[in-house]
C-alpha cells in the first residue's frame, strides 16, 4: 500500500511538473504574441498618421488671400472635409465674392483692377458711386493644389492660383487697369478706378509654385509665390484679404515691402522650417538680368507661437522696385510696344515689419507696424524695361528719392465671435510719411506736392455671418482720410477741383464706403 501511494504521488508530481512546463510555454507564447501585436499596431498607427498627413490640406477660403500659402507654416489649415473636391491628393478650391457698394467719393468700377473700386479715398475719387462691388471681403479666385508622399514623411507639393473679377470674369490685372487710364492724368474726372498690383493678368497671377515638404526639416518651394512681407500682412491684418475695408490689403504696397508689384515674387525660392514654437523663413527673388523691373529681392522671417500669442518679424531689401502710374498725353508712344506701357517710378526699398495676434476665448486682437525706406536705385532702369505681366516701362523716374522717403504704417484691430458663425471686426489703420521734397518745397507739410509730409487714417467695421457651410453674408463700412502730402492732387481735397490748396491750410480728402455682399467658398 505504501509503495502504491508513493507511486501515485510520483505520477501526480510528474504530471504537475508537465502542466507547469506547458503553462510556462503558453505564457511565453502569449507574451511574444502580445509584443508582436503591439509592434504591429504601432506600425499601423505610424502608417495611418503618414497617410493622414498625405491628405491635401484644405485652407478655409474665408481667408481668401491666405489660400495661396497652403503648405507654409504661416497659415493655419482646417481639417479635410468630406465634400472637398480632391482626387488622388490633388484638389480644386476657390472663392466667389460680390455684392453692392456705395462710396461718398469714388470713381467708375474697373473690370481688371485687383481692387476694382475706389473704396479707400483715391486721387481720382470725385463724385459718389453706387453699384457693383466685387471682391469686397476677399478676392475671388480659383486654384489647384496637391500634396503627394514621395518618401517616408516627405512630400511633393504644388499650388496654382489665379484671382479674377467676378463682375467681368477677367483675371486681375493691376498694371492693365493703370494703362487703361493713360492720357487722362490731367483729367481725373474721366478716369475709372485703377490700382497698380503684382497681379498683371497672368494665367496664374497669384501663385505658381512647387516644392518639397518635410514636417521635420521644413519646406522648400520655388516659382511665383507671395513675399514674406505679404505673408505677414495676410496673417496679422484684422481684415485680411478685404479690398474694401482693409487699407493694407487695398494698397498692396505694405505687403510688397513698399511697392505692390513686389507682393508676389517671380523667380523666387523660399525655405520655411518650424523648430518647436519658433518658425524661420528665408526668401530670394533672383533677377532675370538686363533691363527688368524688380531685380534681386531678399526677405527673412522669424516668428513664434506661445499661449495664444503669435508674432512674426520680417526684414527685406528689394532692388529696382517699381510703382506704375498712367502715362501723360505727351508720353504716350505713337507706336505700341509690348503688352502695354505705363509710367514707372523706380526705387531700392528696405523694409522692416512686425505683426502680433492674441487669441483668448471668442476674442482675437491684432496689431502691426511697418517701416519702409525708399532710395534712388543703384541700378537705374531705362524706358522699355519689362514689368509684371509683360507690361513695358514707357517712362522711367530713377530720381524720385534724392532724399529718402520714409513711409510708416501702424494698425490694430479686434474680432469678436458673437456666435461660432457670426463675427464682428473693428480695425484702425494709420500711415505717415516724412517730407522728402527738395528745392523750394524742402520740408513742406501741405498738399502742395506728394513728397510733402502727410498722413492717412482709416477706421473699419465689418460683420460676417456664415449662415451655411459654403456661404456667408457680410456688411462693412470704412471711413478713410488723407491729408497734406498724401492728399496732393486729390480731386476730392476740400471739395475743390484737382486738389486746390485750401487757403486755411486744411488740405484733406475723405470718403465713406458702406457695402454688403455674399461669398461662396469651396
Amino acid at each position: 500500500m505504501k509503495k502504491t501511494f508513493i507511486s501515485a504521488a510520483a505520477i501526480l508530481a510528474f504530471t504537475a511538473a508537465g502542466h507547469a512546463d506547458e503553462l510556462s510555454d503558453i505564457q511565453a507564447q502569449a507574451k511574444q504574441l502580445r509584443e508582436q501585436m503591439t509592434k504591429r499596431l504601432s506600425d499601423l498607427e505610424k502608417r495611418q498618421k503618414a497617410l493622414e498627413s498625405q491628405k491635401p490640406v484644405a485652407i478655409n477660403p474665408v481667408d481668401a488671400m491666405a489660400a495661396d500659402l497652403p503648405y507654409k507654416a504661416a497659415v493655419k489649415a482646417k481639417p479635410v472635409e468630406n465634400d472637398d473636391i480632391c482626387v488622388k491628393g490633388i484638389c480644386v478650391y476657390g472663392n466667389f465674392d460680390m455684392g453692392l457698394l456705395y462710396a461718398t467719393k469714388g470713381a467708375p468700377y474697373s473690370a481688371t483692377a485687383s481692387s476694382p473700386s475706389d473704396t479707400l479715398i483715391s486721387k481720382n475719387a470725385g463724385g459718389s458711386y453706387f453699384g457693383v462691388g466685387g471682391n469686397q471681403m476677399s478676392s475671388s479666385f480659383i486654384g489647384l493644389r496637391g500634396k503627394q508622399e514621395i518618401a517616408d514623411n516627405l512630400y511633393a507639393v504644388f499650388n496654382l492660383q489665379t484671382l479674377f473679377n467676378p463682375a467681368s470674369g477677367m483675371n486681375n490685372n493691376g498694371p492693365g487697369s493703370v494703362a487703361m487710364n493713360n492720357g487722362l492724368t490731367s483729367n481725373l474726372t474721366a478716369q475709372n478706378s485703377f490700382g497698380d498690383s503684382s497681379k498683371g493678368g497672368q494665367m496664374f497671377n497669384n501663385a505658381a509654385y512647387f516644392g518639397i515638404s518635410s514636417p521635420t526639416y521644413g519646406t522648400v518651394t520655388m516659382g511665383r509665390q507671395s513675399s514674406l512681407t505679404g505673408d505677414l500682412i495676410v496673417n496679422y491684418d484684422p481684415l485680411s484679404g478685404s479690398n474694401s475695408w482693409s487699407v493694407i490689403t487695398y494698397q498692396g504696397a505694405n505687403a510688397g515691402g513698399g511697392d505692390t508689384e513686389n507682393r508676389i515674387l517671380d523667380n523666387s525660392y523660399e525655405y520655411r522650417v518650424n523648430i518647436g514654437p519658433v518658425r524661420l523663413a528665408a526668401q530670394a527673388q533672383l533677377s532675370n538680368g538686363g533691363n527688368t523691373g524688380t531685380n534681386n529681392a531678399f526677405h527673412g522671417n522669424i516668428g513664434f507661437d506661445y499661449m495664444g500669442l503669435s508674432m512674426d518679424f520680417v526684414g527685406g531689401h528689394i532692388s529696382d522696385a517699381v510703382s506704375a502710374a498712367p502715362l501723360s498725353v505727351g508720353s504716350i508712344p505713337s507706336v505700341a510696344m509690348g503688352y502695354g506701357q505705363v509710367a514707372t517710378t523706380v526705387s531700392d526699398n528696405t523694409v522692416f515689419s512686425v505683426g502680433a495676434r492674441y487669441t483668448i476665448g471668442p476674442w482675437k486682437f491684432f496689431g502691426g507696424y511697418e517701416h519702409v525706406d525708399y532710395a534712388n536705385p543703384n541700378n537705374p532702369l531705362v524706358p522699355g524695361a519689362f514689368l509684371q505681366g509683360g507690361f513695358i516701362a514707357g517712362t522711367v523716374n530713377n530720381t524720385a528719392f534724392t532724399n529718402d522717403k520714409i513711409l510708416q504704417t501702424a494698425w490694430f484691430g479686434v474680432r469678436y465671435s458673437i456666435t461660432p458663425a457670426l463675427d464682428v471686426t473693428g480695425a484702425y489703420y494709420h500711415e505717415w510719411q516724412n517730407s522728402y521734397a527738395t528745392g523750394a518745397n524742402a520740408g513742406c507739410t501741405t498738399a502742395i506736392a506728394s513728397n510733402c509730409s502727410g498722413t492717412l487714417d482709416a477706421v473699419s467695421l465689418v460683420l460676417d455671418w456664415r449662415f451655411a457651410r459654403h456661404m456667408d453674408m457680410y456688411a462693412g463700412v470704412m471711413w478713410s482720410q488723407v491729408q497734406n502730402g498724401l492728399a496732393a492732387g486729390f480731386l476730392a481735397a476740400n471739395g475743390l477741383p484737382n486738389g486746390t490748396i485750401n487757403p486755411l491750410g486744411s488740405n484733406k480728402a475723405s470718403s465713406v464706403d458702406p457695402g454688403v455682399g455674399l461669398r461662396y467658398q469651396f
